[in-house]
Protein backbone atom coordinates (compact mmCIF):
# COMPACT_ATOMS: atom_id res chain seq x y z
CA UNK A 1 0.00 0.00 0.00
CA UNK A 2 1.25 3.83 -0.97
CA UNK A 3 2.23 5.51 2.10
CA UNK A 4 -0.01 7.88 3.28
CA UNK A 5 1.97 11.17 2.38
CA UNK A 6 1.99 10.45 -1.34
CA UNK A 7 -1.40 9.56 -1.86
CA UNK A 8 -2.17 13.03 -0.17
CA UNK A 9 0.29 14.74 -2.29
CA UNK A 10 -1.53 13.05 -5.36
CA UNK A 11 -4.94 14.05 -4.46
CA UNK A 12 -3.73 17.69 -4.27
CA UNK A 13 -2.79 17.45 -7.52
CA UNK A 14 -5.88 15.81 -8.72
CA UNK A 15 -7.91 18.57 -7.02
CA UNK A 16 -5.68 21.46 -8.93
CA UNK A 17 -6.59 19.38 -12.21
CA UNK A 18 -10.28 19.43 -11.34
CA UNK A 19 -10.43 23.22 -10.29
CA UNK A 20 -8.78 23.61 -13.92
CA UNK A 21 -11.28 21.28 -15.56
CA UNK A 22 -13.99 22.92 -14.30
CA UNK A 23 -12.72 26.29 -15.12
CA UNK A 24 -12.80 25.59 -18.50
CA UNK A 25 -16.43 23.87 -18.48
CA UNK A 26 -17.50 26.99 -17.05
CA UNK A 27 -16.28 29.15 -19.51
CA UNK A 28 -17.33 26.76 -22.65
CA UNK A 29 -20.90 26.81 -21.36
CA UNK A 30 -20.85 30.51 -21.31
CA UNK A 31 -19.30 30.69 -25.10
CA UNK A 32 -21.52 27.98 -26.13
CA UNK A 33 -24.18 29.70 -25.50
CA UNK A 34 -23.42 33.16 -27.12
CA UNK A 35 -22.43 31.00 -29.99
CA UNK A 36 -25.25 28.99 -30.47
CA UNK A 37 -27.43 32.22 -30.72
CA UNK A 38 -25.40 33.90 -33.19
CA UNK A 39 -25.66 30.65 -35.58
CA UNK A 40 -29.54 30.24 -34.48
CA UNK A 41 -30.15 34.02 -35.48
CA UNK A 42 -28.32 33.68 -38.67
CA UNK A 43 -30.01 29.82 -39.82
CA UNK A 44 -33.17 31.45 -41.13
CA UNK A 45 -31.51 34.46 -43.42
CA UNK A 46 -28.50 31.70 -44.86
CA UNK A 47 -31.38 28.92 -45.58
CA UNK A 48 -33.51 31.23 -47.61
CA UNK A 49 -30.88 33.41 -49.31
CA UNK A 50 -29.89 29.77 -50.24
CA UNK A 51 -33.08 28.75 -51.45
CA UNK A 52 -33.10 31.65 -53.52
CA UNK A 53 -30.13 31.10 -55.12
CA UNK A 54 -30.71 26.92 -55.94
CA UNK A 55 -34.87 27.98 -57.04
CA UNK A 56 -32.94 30.58 -59.49
CA UNK A 57 -30.32 28.41 -60.98
CA UNK A 58 -32.77 25.65 -61.40
CA UNK A 59 -35.84 27.74 -62.54
CA UNK A 60 -35.06 27.60 -66.30
CA UNK A 61 -34.71 31.29 -66.49
CA UNK A 62 -32.35 32.90 -69.08
CA UNK A 63 -30.41 34.40 -66.13
CA UNK A 64 -26.25 34.47 -66.64
CA UNK A 65 -23.94 35.44 -63.69
CA UNK A 66 -20.22 34.17 -63.44
CA UNK A 67 -21.07 32.17 -59.66
CA UNK A 68 -23.97 30.55 -61.04
CA UNK A 69 -21.74 28.96 -64.06
CA UNK A 70 -20.07 25.42 -63.98
CA UNK A 71 -16.09 24.86 -65.60
CA UNK A 72 -16.72 22.19 -68.25
CA UNK A 73 -13.43 20.78 -66.67
CA UNK A 74 -12.06 21.47 -62.75
CA UNK A 75 -8.24 22.30 -63.18
CA UNK A 76 -8.06 24.41 -59.84
CA UNK A 77 -10.12 23.23 -56.51
CA UNK A 78 -9.12 25.21 -52.96
CA UNK A 79 -10.00 22.97 -49.69
CA UNK A 80 -10.51 25.18 -46.72
CA UNK A 81 -10.59 23.40 -43.96
CA UNK A 82 -12.14 24.93 -40.51
CA UNK A 83 -10.52 23.59 -36.79
CA UNK A 84 -9.78 24.83 -33.70
CA UNK A 85 -6.78 27.22 -32.38
CA UNK A 86 -7.03 24.69 -29.12
CA UNK A 87 -7.08 20.86 -28.33
CA UNK A 88 -9.23 19.73 -24.89
CA UNK A 89 -12.06 19.53 -26.68
CA UNK A 90 -12.64 15.87 -27.56
CA UNK A 91 -13.40 14.55 -30.76
CA UNK A 92 -14.03 18.34 -32.70
CA UNK A 93 -10.62 18.59 -34.14
CA UNK A 94 -9.71 14.87 -34.76
CA UNK A 95 -12.96 14.42 -36.92
CA UNK A 96 -12.62 17.32 -39.21
CA UNK A 97 -9.00 16.36 -39.78
CA UNK A 98 -9.90 12.92 -40.66
CA UNK A 99 -12.70 14.45 -43.32
CA UNK A 100 -10.82 16.93 -44.62
CA UNK A 101 -7.88 14.60 -45.49
CA UNK A 102 -10.20 12.58 -47.40
CA UNK A 103 -11.25 15.05 -49.25
CA UNK A 104 -8.01 16.09 -50.30
CA UNK A 105 -6.46 12.95 -51.71
CA UNK A 106 -9.35 12.82 -53.37
CA UNK A 107 -9.18 15.82 -54.56
CA UNK A 108 -5.52 15.33 -55.65
CA UNK A 109 -6.62 12.61 -57.89
CA UNK A 110 -9.20 14.12 -59.66
CA UNK A 111 -8.13 17.80 -59.93
CA UNK A 112 -4.82 19.13 -61.81
CA UNK A 113 -3.92 21.78 -59.01
CA UNK A 114 -5.28 21.63 -55.40
CA UNK A 115 -5.35 24.68 -52.68
CA UNK A 116 -4.85 23.59 -49.15
CA UNK A 117 -6.13 26.50 -46.78
CA UNK A 118 -6.35 25.71 -43.04
CA UNK A 119 -8.12 27.51 -40.78
CA UNK A 120 -6.91 26.60 -36.71
CA UNK A 121 -3.63 26.18 -35.34
CA UNK A 122 -4.58 22.36 -34.95
CA UNK A 123 -5.31 21.66 -38.21
CA UNK A 124 -1.97 23.62 -39.32
CA UNK A 125 -0.01 20.85 -36.80
CA UNK A 126 -2.12 18.23 -38.26
CA UNK A 127 -0.92 18.52 -41.95
CA UNK A 128 2.67 19.56 -41.21
CA UNK A 129 2.54 16.16 -38.95
CA UNK A 130 1.68 14.26 -42.43
CA UNK A 131 4.22 16.23 -44.64
CA UNK A 132 1.27 18.28 -46.28
CA UNK A 133 1.64 22.08 -46.92
CA UNK A 134 -0.62 24.28 -47.26
CA UNK A 135 -1.14 27.50 -49.36
CA UNK A 136 -3.20 29.51 -46.63
CA UNK A 137 -3.40 29.62 -43.23
CA UNK A 138 -5.93 31.84 -40.85
CA UNK A 139 -5.56 31.75 -36.67
CA UNK A 140 -7.73 34.74 -36.06
CA UNK A 141 -10.67 33.23 -36.08
CA UNK A 142 -12.16 32.43 -32.52
CA UNK A 143 -15.33 31.76 -31.00
CA UNK A 144 -16.53 35.08 -32.27
CA UNK A 145 -16.19 35.30 -35.86
CA UNK A 146 -16.64 38.40 -37.63
CA UNK A 147 -18.38 38.81 -40.43
CA UNK A 148 -16.18 41.69 -41.83
CA UNK A 149 -12.98 38.97 -41.72
CA UNK A 150 -15.26 36.28 -43.11
CA UNK A 151 -16.20 38.73 -46.12
CA UNK A 152 -12.47 39.67 -46.79
CA UNK A 153 -11.87 35.67 -47.26
CA UNK A 154 -15.28 35.38 -49.27
CA UNK A 155 -14.14 38.62 -51.57
CA UNK A 156 -11.07 36.62 -52.11
CA UNK A 157 -12.96 33.49 -53.09
CA UNK A 158 -15.42 35.15 -55.31
CA UNK A 159 -12.49 37.39 -57.44
CA UNK A 160 -10.31 34.02 -58.22
CA UNK A 161 -13.27 32.13 -59.24
CA UNK A 162 -14.52 34.90 -61.46
CA UNK A 163 -10.87 35.44 -62.57
CA UNK A 164 -10.71 31.84 -63.62
CA UNK A 165 -8.14 31.47 -60.93
CA UNK A 166 -10.54 28.75 -59.37
CA UNK A 167 -12.54 26.30 -60.23
CA UNK A 168 -14.05 25.00 -57.16
CA UNK A 169 -14.12 25.33 -53.57
CA UNK A 170 -14.73 22.74 -50.81
CA UNK A 171 -15.31 23.36 -47.03
CA UNK A 172 -14.82 20.80 -44.24
CA UNK A 173 -16.13 22.54 -40.97
CA UNK A 174 -18.75 20.88 -38.17
CA UNK A 175 -22.15 21.15 -38.79
CA UNK A 176 -23.98 22.35 -35.62
CA UNK A 177 -27.54 20.37 -36.23
CA UNK A 178 -28.61 20.38 -32.24
CA UNK A 179 -26.82 20.93 -28.85
CA UNK A 180 -26.28 16.89 -29.21
CA UNK A 181 -25.57 16.39 -32.36
CA UNK A 182 -22.09 17.56 -34.67
CA UNK A 183 -21.14 16.43 -37.72
CA UNK A 184 -18.09 16.81 -39.39
CA UNK A 185 -19.03 17.81 -42.99
CA UNK A 186 -17.87 19.07 -46.63
CA UNK A 187 -19.65 21.12 -48.70
CA UNK A 188 -19.26 22.73 -52.20
CA UNK A 189 -19.46 26.47 -52.19
CA UNK A 190 -17.92 27.28 -55.43
CA UNK A 191 -19.77 27.11 -57.61
CA UNK A 192 -23.16 28.56 -56.30
CA UNK A 193 -25.40 25.65 -58.78
CA UNK A 194 -24.20 23.13 -56.57
CA UNK A 195 -26.69 24.43 -54.19
CA UNK A 196 -29.54 23.14 -56.11
CA UNK A 197 -28.67 19.84 -55.33
CA UNK A 198 -29.29 20.22 -51.30
CA UNK A 199 -33.07 20.38 -50.32
CA UNK A 200 -34.46 22.46 -52.92
CA UNK A 201 -38.07 21.50 -52.90
CA UNK A 202 -37.86 19.37 -55.84
CA UNK A 203 -41.37 18.56 -54.97
CA UNK A 204 -42.85 21.88 -53.94
CA UNK A 205 -44.16 24.02 -56.86
CA UNK A 206 -40.97 26.17 -58.40
CA UNK A 207 -41.75 30.07 -57.57
CA UNK A 208 -41.95 32.66 -60.37
CA UNK A 209 -39.62 35.10 -60.18
CA UNK A 210 -40.49 38.83 -61.39
CA UNK A 211 -36.96 41.04 -61.03
CA UNK A 212 -37.66 45.08 -60.45
CA UNK A 213 -35.63 46.85 -61.96
CA UNK A 214 -33.70 44.30 -63.97
CA UNK A 215 -32.93 40.67 -62.98
CA UNK A 216 -28.74 41.64 -63.63
CA UNK A 217 -28.66 43.84 -61.06
CA UNK A 218 -30.88 41.62 -58.53
CA UNK A 219 -28.31 38.80 -59.26
CA UNK A 220 -25.30 41.02 -58.57
CA UNK A 221 -26.18 41.50 -55.36
CA UNK A 222 -27.81 38.99 -54.61
CA UNK A 223 -25.51 35.68 -55.54
CA UNK A 224 -22.33 37.19 -53.87
CA UNK A 225 -24.09 37.77 -50.70
CA UNK A 226 -25.42 33.95 -50.91
CA UNK A 227 -21.60 33.18 -51.01
CA UNK A 228 -20.60 35.11 -48.04
CA UNK A 229 -23.42 34.43 -46.04
CA UNK A 230 -22.91 30.86 -46.36
CA UNK A 231 -19.31 30.65 -45.74
CA UNK A 232 -19.89 32.78 -42.34
CA UNK A 233 -22.74 30.49 -41.51
CA UNK A 234 -19.38 27.66 -41.60
CA UNK A 235 -17.36 29.35 -39.17
CA UNK A 236 -20.72 30.34 -36.80
CA UNK A 237 -21.13 26.38 -36.63
CA UNK A 238 -17.06 25.59 -36.40
CA UNK A 239 -17.69 28.26 -33.61
CA UNK A 240 -20.89 26.68 -31.69
CA UNK A 241 -19.84 22.93 -32.82
CA UNK A 242 -15.76 23.71 -30.70
CA UNK A 243 -17.52 24.87 -27.27
CA UNK A 244 -19.73 22.08 -27.26
CA UNK A 245 -17.12 19.26 -27.65
CA UNK A 246 -15.08 21.54 -25.14
CA UNK A 247 -17.39 21.37 -22.46
CA UNK A 248 -18.72 17.92 -23.11
CA UNK A 249 -15.15 17.04 -22.67
CA UNK A 250 -14.41 19.01 -19.45
CA UNK A 251 -17.56 17.87 -18.05
CA UNK A 252 -16.22 14.41 -18.13
CA UNK A 253 -12.36 15.63 -17.09
CA UNK A 254 -14.24 16.96 -14.14
CA UNK A 255 -16.62 13.76 -13.09
CA UNK A 256 -13.52 11.38 -13.80
CA UNK A 257 -11.47 14.22 -11.32
CA UNK A 258 -13.70 13.38 -8.56
CA UNK A 259 -13.75 9.86 -8.68
CA UNK A 260 -10.26 9.50 -8.59
CA UNK A 261 -10.61 12.31 -5.43
CA UNK A 262 -12.62 9.84 -4.04
CA UNK A 263 -10.79 6.64 -4.09
CA UNK A 264 -7.53 8.72 -3.54
CA UNK A 265 -9.52 10.10 0.03
CA UNK A 266 -10.61 6.25 0.43
CA UNK A 267 -7.28 4.51 0.20
CA UNK A 268 -5.66 7.56 2.03
CA UNK A 269 -7.79 7.26 5.40
CA UNK A 270 -6.68 3.65 5.11
CA UNK A 271 -3.49 4.22 4.95
CA UNK A 272 -3.89 6.50 7.77
CA UNK A 273 -5.26 4.26 9.62
CA UNK A 274 -2.85 1.28 9.37
CA UNK A 275 -0.11 3.70 9.94
CA UNK A 276 -1.74 4.94 13.03
CA UNK A 277 -1.91 1.83 14.15
CA UNK A 278 1.45 0.53 13.50
CA UNK A 279 2.83 3.54 15.56
CA UNK A 280 -0.12 2.68 18.64
CA UNK A 281 1.55 -1.14 18.55
CA UNK A 282 5.10 0.46 18.51
CA UNK A 283 4.12 2.34 21.86
CA UNK A 284 2.46 -0.32 24.13
CA UNK A 285 5.81 -3.25 22.69
CA UNK A 286 7.81 -0.78 24.32
CA UNK A 287 5.95 0.04 27.57
CA UNK A 288 5.59 -3.78 27.97
CA UNK A 289 9.89 -3.83 27.36
CA UNK A 290 10.07 -1.22 29.80
CA UNK A 291 7.75 -3.06 32.31
CA UNK A 292 10.15 -6.29 31.92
Amino acid sequence: MAKARALDKRRKSIKNIRKITRTMELIATARFKQAMDRAHAASAYTERITRLVADLASSGLELSHPLLKEREKTNHATLLVLSANRGLCGGYNGNVQRAALERFEKLKREVPSVQLDVSGKRGMSFFKYRGLKWDESYTHFEDKPKFEEVELLANRYLEAYITGKLDRLDVVYTRFESSSKQRATVETLLPLSSLGATPASSSETKAMYEFLPSAESILAEVVPTSFKVKLFKCFLDAAVSEQISRMVAMKSATENADEIIRDLSMSYNRARQSQITGELLEVMGGVEALKQ
